[in-house]
């Protein structure tokens, strides 16, 4: 347990460290909107938001972090804690299984994004 923990503190010490980094990056040389689909068309990919995410936790702003896609802020969490050994369901799962996880977050997250940014969700009339 001990060794899996030490891999924990390498790990989200090297993602705060780079976090940090992007975020004085960014305040400094802010690119605009990098979502090549969302640059071109102005609808967001179920993505959107996730380099939000790095940078408002390298900012402290663990809220907005949260709010830019919650998806992407799980799926961090998961990358990070997975020396705990959390993630091995996700091996047992079927590859189907794991499949409709990945379209159901896919969904969720574009969902989010499009409440997230204004824009009405596919088919609302």
């Amino acid at each position: 347990m001990s060794r899996a923990l030490a891999r924990i503190a390498v790990r989200g010490s090297a993602a705060a460290v780079a976090a940090v980094a992007v975020a004085r990056l960014h305040a400094a040389h802010d690119p605009g909107v990098l979502c090549p689909l969302r640059w071109l068309t102005g609808v967001p990919c179920p993505l959107c938001g996730s380099t939000t995410v790095f940078i408002e936790l390298g900012r402290g702003d663990w809220g907005a972090a949260l709010a830019a896609n919650p998806v992407t802020a799980v799926a961090g969490l998961g990358l990070l804690l997975a020396p705990l050994g959390l993630g091995r369901w996700w091996w047992r799962t079927s590859p189907r299984g794991r499949g409709v996880i990945v379209a159901a977050a896919l969904a969720a997250a574009w969902g989010w994004q499009l409440h997230r940014l204004g824009l009405p969700a596919p088919g609302a009339g």
